[in-house]
């Protein structure tokens, strides 16, 4: 009986010790990732993509590559092992270790993150696939290496159509985009394809079709060819990194203006007389306003009006914009009588 009792006793501290030990590599898997441990799964998955950004080998300069490599595989096998814990709470899976309370979880929402000119929106359904989301390798050693080893395709270029009032005064363009994402036991109305063999209890792999929101942030004056990146948001491919998305700006036509770097360019027609005898023309400016202008002087071919300061922004300097360049076309009469054209010819050789 005693034998039996003591051997109870030691089952019991074996167990407790496990328990204990567990308990400390995840809390080791949150201070690796710098988070507590009642941390939400998107507080995980945020700290995890801006951990990675930061440690990639490939960002790193070579003195610090040992290092980074390091880093980004005890990153990565953190996220995994965080990860596990969520897929659990999600959608019941049990993978080899018990099955976590779901009240636990905390609930999805859409959630937001702007870097440089553009920030990015996730819808929750969007979430909901990328957290189930990851490299489906055996173990977290072979995650590290089949994660560097993953290249990346060049880029996808899109054109992103501006005018020039859009240009002038800034505006937030909404790119709706539909894309394929590698995803693991993935809602089953995305499915679009699955391998057709899988084992009893194994995740599958499948492609999904998510949707991604994007906003770019115009800037007042930015310029035809200005680029913005969306790193990693193109279509997602086993054994391959996701694509980064380029928006380059274009400038759409306008009907009365025309941009010279910083400068705006208006052409106005006027009448052979007015050119001569003088005029106020009422000029449009960008925006909708107008401004009267009084013409004294004669308007001569390559005559030029500028107005200052009311051109296009310049990126560079706060508050700073270019000219308003007004050029002239004068329209002459097609038809002269000869009693007009003898008092054109008196008047112009004595003046």
């Amino acid at each position: 009986m005693k034998n039996k009792h003591n051997q109870k006793e030691e089952k019991a501290q074996k167990e407790t010790g496990e328990e204990e030990e567990e308990d400390n590599k995840k809390q080791d898997f949150y201070t690796t990732l710098n988070l507590p441990k009642d941390a939400s799964p998107s507080d995980i998955r945020n700290a995890y993509k801006a951990l990675v950004r930061r440690w990639h080998p490939d960002k790193n300069p070579p003195s610090l590559r040992e290092e980074a490599e390091a880093k980004f595989k005890a990153i990565t096998q953190a996220y995994e092992a965080l990860n596990d814990k969520d897929n659990q709470n999600m959608f019941g899976l049990q993978q080899g270790s018990k099955r976590e309370d779901p009240s636990s979880t905390s609930s999805f929402s859409t959630s937001s993150s702007s870097s440089g000119s553009y920030s990015r929106h996730r819808s929750a359904d969007s979430l909901l696939h990328s957290a189930n989301r990851r490299p489906t390798t055996s173990n977290a050693t072979s995650s590290f290496s089949y994660t560097i080893l993953r290249k990346k395709p060049p880029p996808i270029e899109k054109r992103l159509d501006c005018s020039l009032e859009e240009l002038c005064f800034g505006c937030v363009k909404k790119i709706m985009i539909t894309r394929d994402v590698v995803s693991t036991n993935g809602a089953s109305h995305f499915l679009t394809s699955v391998p057709t063999k899988a084992l009893s209890g194994q995740l599958i792999s499948a492609i999904v079709k998510e949707q991604e929101l994007l906003r770019i942030k115009v800037k007042p004056g930015w310029k035809k060819g200005t680029k913005i990146t969306f790193e990693g948001m193109g279509d997602e491919k086993p054994g391959s990194l996701p694509a980064d998305i380029i928006f380059s700006i274009a400038e759409k036509h306008h009907p009365l203006f025309k941009r010279e770097g910083n400068d705006l360019v208006l052409a106005v027609e006027i009448p052979l007389v007015k050119a001569l005898t003088g005029c106020t023309l009422s000029i449009p400016l960008l925006g909708g306003e107008k401004t009267n202008c009084i013409f004294d002087e004669v308007i001569h071919p390559g005559y030029e009006k500028v107005i200052h300061g009311q051109g296009m922004p310049n990126a560079r300097e706060k508050g700073g914009r270019g000219d308003l360049h007004i050029k002239f076309r004068i329209s002459f009469p097609t038809k002269l009588s000869e009693e007009q054209r003898s008092g054109i010819v008196e008047l112009l050789q004595s003046s």
